[in-house]
């Protein structure tokens, strides 16, 4: 386990060893909220549709950059930003000249993000789409705003854990990820948000120490083939990781503590898989739980894939379990 303080004493920078400097990244997150900079990332599939287009195959543009993963001429972008983003390695040389963007930046709910660049494709890709709107919104439509530790498990960009730490009055949030590059960029994230937090390098939740009076999480829940860390949810047609983090994850809360989940679920012969398993497995005795489908229908495209054969759609849902003081 690597544990890294941010905003104390004591910083441990071995997982940002792939980065030169988390300098240039805070100074390119403050120059793009100087400018205004705003983008929301689609689904991939919407993503290809619009790069493929013909005049959408060059930046003309820091939104194309930054945003829609383009490559960019030498000169394009303003200087200052150009040199910034090239000694950050965010640009690195290309074909015809041309710079290549390795990262992206969007927004979400006024809060800028860095996560990986479309598509991805890398096994240590940092996601971030959708998906993490919708999650913020439950969130903050859930969670208690007196909450003074938090946790984001599984935390990718840090889009849940920063959200609801910026909603909190005095919390400190610990991001948890298995992923280092996903922990430094939420780092990033998190310190230009002004939120205090520590990250936590763990392979499963009960790895993390302590108790929190809410944990977020947004597991990964697709069927894939290449099993990618940020995208592969193990068996239970990709439901395995959702219903292990939930049942590991009570035991991390306080009394009175929250879960907050939003995850993806296979409805297979018209059953939601994950409920089943979740009415099942999670113990009555000390948990008082919620469950709404958020959305019918997500990544449609994907039941072209033999893995969902059986699968009707795929849903959106958001749960929260509440730990009662009798637990």
């Amino acid at each position: 386990m690597t544990l890294t303080y941010i905003n104390d004493e004591q910083v441990d920078c071995s997982t940002s060893m792939k980065y030169p400097s988390r300098s240039a990244f805070l100074g390119i997150l403050t120059t793009l909220e100087t400018a205004g900079y705003d983008f929301v990332p689609p689904t991939p599939a919407t993503h290809a549709r619009v790069v493929a287009r013909p005049d959408r195959r060059e930046a003309k543009e820091v939104r194309d950059v930054l945003g829609w993963s383009l490559p960019v001429a030498p000169g394009v972008l303003p200087r200052s930003l150009e040199a910034g983003l090239i000694d950050a390695g965010v640009l690195v040389p290309g074909e015809n000249d041309r710079l290549v963007p390795q990262l992206r930046v969007s927004r979400v709910l006024g809060t800028l993000f860095w996560h990986s660049r479309y598509p991805t494709t890398a096994h240590d890709s940092v996601f971030l789409g959708p998906d993490s709107y919708r999650f913020a919104q439950f969130i903050l439509a859930r969670m208690d705003p007196d909450a003074r530790s938090i946790l984001d498990y599984g935390a990718g960009a840090g889009v849940g854990g920063i959200i609801a730490t910026r909603h909190a009055e005095d919390a400190v949030l610990t991001i948890a990820d298995i992923n280092p590059k996903a922990l430094f960029l939420a780092s990033i994230n998190a310190e230009h948000a002004g939120v205090r937090h520590r990250i936590v390098e763990v392979s499963q939740p009960s790895d993390v120490s302590g108790h929190f009076d809410l944990m977020v999480t947004h597991p990964p829940f697709m069927i894939d083939a290449e099993r990618r860390t940020y995208r592969d949810g193990g068996e239970l047609y990709g439901a395995a990781l959702s219903l292990d983090w939930v049942l590991q994850g009570i035991d991390l809360l306080s009394a009175d503590g929250r879960l907050i989940m939003h995850t993806g679920v296979s409805i297979v012969g018209g059953c939601d898989v994950l409920l089943d398993a979740l009415r099942d497995r999670l113990p009555v005795v000390g948990n008082d739980m919620t469950y709404l489908e958020l959305d019918p229908d997500i990544f449609g495209d994907e039941l072209d894939q033999p893995a969902y054969a059986d699968v009707d759609r795929i849903a959106a849902v958001g749960m929260m379990v509440r730990r009662t003081a009798a637990a």
